[in-house]
C-alpha cells in the first residue's frame, strides 16, 4: 500500500510539473513580468541639475504618477555639477537594468559635446533616449527702461547702438548664450555677452537694469506678469500656451529661429527594449494628466509626448542646429 501511495504521489508531481512547463510556454512574458519582473525594486531618477531647476521640476512632476503606475518607488536624486555631466556620467555608467534613469536638460545632449573637449562618457553611445518630458522655450525679455515695444523696434535699436547693449546668460555655452549668439548672427547686430553663474543672477541684474535683455528659460515669467520686465517674443517656432499673444521670433522676421531644447529621460545603453517601451508609454500618458501638465506649463514649457524614436530624432536636429552656431561663433565653455 505504501509503495502504491508513493507511486501516485510521484505521478501527480510529474503531471503537475508538466502542466507548469506547458503553461509557461503559453503564458505571456508580460504577465510573468507583472508577477516577478521589472520593476521589482525602487527606481532612481537622477536629475543632473540643482533643486528648483527646470529638469528638477519635471522630474518631481512625473515621479509620483510614474511610481503609481509602476508599483515601485521612484526616488528623485539631484546630482548637479559640470553643466549636467556629473549626473549624466552616473547614469551612463550604471547597470543597464532599468533601475537608474536620468532626467536632463537638453543641453547635456545637444551642446555639451561641442563645447567641452573632454566628457567622461560618450553621449551618443552610453545613453539611450527613453521619453521626452517637455520642450523648454526661451523668452526674449528686456528691461522696462529700454525704449522698444516690439521685436522690430528692438532690432532697430540694436543696429543703431552697436556694442552699447548687453545681454546675460547662465554661463558660456548655455541655452540663453546660444540664443543671444543666434540673434546676433541672424539679425546682423552686436551686443555684449555677460555670462553669470546661473540663470537667477542674470535675472536679478536684468531687473536691476544692469543688463538690457535676456533669453529667459522661464524664471522671469512672474516678473513679466507683474510688469517689471517686458516680453517681446518667444524664441521658438510656435507660440507659448502661457503667452499666446506674444509672437515668435520667426513670426517677427527671424525665419526658422528656434532656441528651444527638449528635456527628457534617458537610460544606460543596453537597457532592455521592453523596459524602455514601458517607460515611454507610461510617461507619455502621465504628461497628459492635468496636474502634471499644469506644473510643466507653469515654467513656460510645453509637454512633449513622443515615441523614443521621435525623441531621438528631435535631439539629433537640435544637436545639428547648435553645433552650427557653436562653430560659427567659436563658443567655448568656461
Amino acid at each position: 500500500m505504501q509503495d502504491s501511495h508513493r507511486f501516485h504521489i510521484r505521478r501527480s508531481l510529474l503531471t503537475g510539473a508538466g502542466l507548469l512547463v506547458t503553461g509557461a510556454a503559453r503564458f505571456p512574458a508580460a504577465a510573468w513580468a507583472q508577477t516577478g519582473g521589472w520593476p521589482s525594486k525602487p527606481i532612481r531618477l537622477i536629475v543632473n541639475f540643482p533643486t528648483g531647476s527646470s529638469p528638477d521640476v519635471l522630474a518631481r512632476a512625473v515621479s509620483l504618477p510614474l511610481q503609481q503606475a509602476l508599483g515601485q518607488p521612484v526616488v528623485v536624486e539631484n546630482r548637479a555639477g559640470a553643466s549636467g555631466m556629473i549626473g549624466a556620467d552616473v547614469v551612463a555608467k550604471a547597470p543597464a537594468d532599468g533601475y537608474t534613469l536620468l532626467m536632463t536638460a537638453g543641453s547635456t545632449i545637444t551642446t555639451n559635446p561641442f563645447i567641452y573637449p573632454k566628457i567622461p562618457y560618450d553621449t551618443a553611445k552610453d545613453l539611450v533616449p527613453v521619453a521626452a518630458a517637455a520642450r523648454i522655450v526661451l523668452f526674449l525679455v528686456v528691461k522696462p527702461g529700454l525704449p522698444v515695444k516690439n521685436v522690430q523696434e528692438f532690432l532697430a535699436y540694436l543696429k543703431a547702438h552697436p556694442g552699447k547693449l548687453s545681454y546675460g546668460s547662465a554661463g558660456n555655452g548655455t541655452g540663453p548664450h546660444l540664443a543671444g549668439e543666434m540673434l546676433k548672427s541672424q539679425a546682423g547686430v552686436f551686443a555684449v555677452h555677460v555670462p553669470y553663474r546661473g540663470a537667477s543672477p542674470a535675472l536679478q541684474d536684468l531687473l536691476a537694469g544692469q543688463i538690457d535683455f535676456y533669453f529667459d528659460p522661464g524664471i522671469s515669467l512672474n516678473h513679466v506678469r507683474a510688469g517689471k520686465l517686458r516680453m517681446l517674443a518667444v524664441a521658438a517656432l510656435h507660440r507659448s500656451s502661457a503667452f499666446p499673444d506674444v509672437p515668435t521670433l520667426d513670426e517677427a522676421g527671424l525665419k526658422g529661429f528656434d532656441a528651444g531644447t527638449t528635456h527628457g529621460i534617458y537610460a544606460p545603453a543596453g537597457t532592455p527594449p521592453e523596459t524602455v517601451t514601458r517607460l515611454n508609454s507610461e510617461i507619455n500618458r502621465i504628461l497628459a494628466l492635468p496636474n502634471v501638465r499644469s506644473q510643466i506649463t507653469a515654467i513656460g514649457a510645453e509637454p512633449t509626448p513622443l515615441t523614443n524614436a521621435q525623441f531621438a530624432a528631435q535631439m539629433r536636429d537640435d544637436s545639428r542646429r547648435y553645433a552650427a552656431i557653436i562653430k560659427e561663433r567659436n563658443i567655448q565653455a568656461d
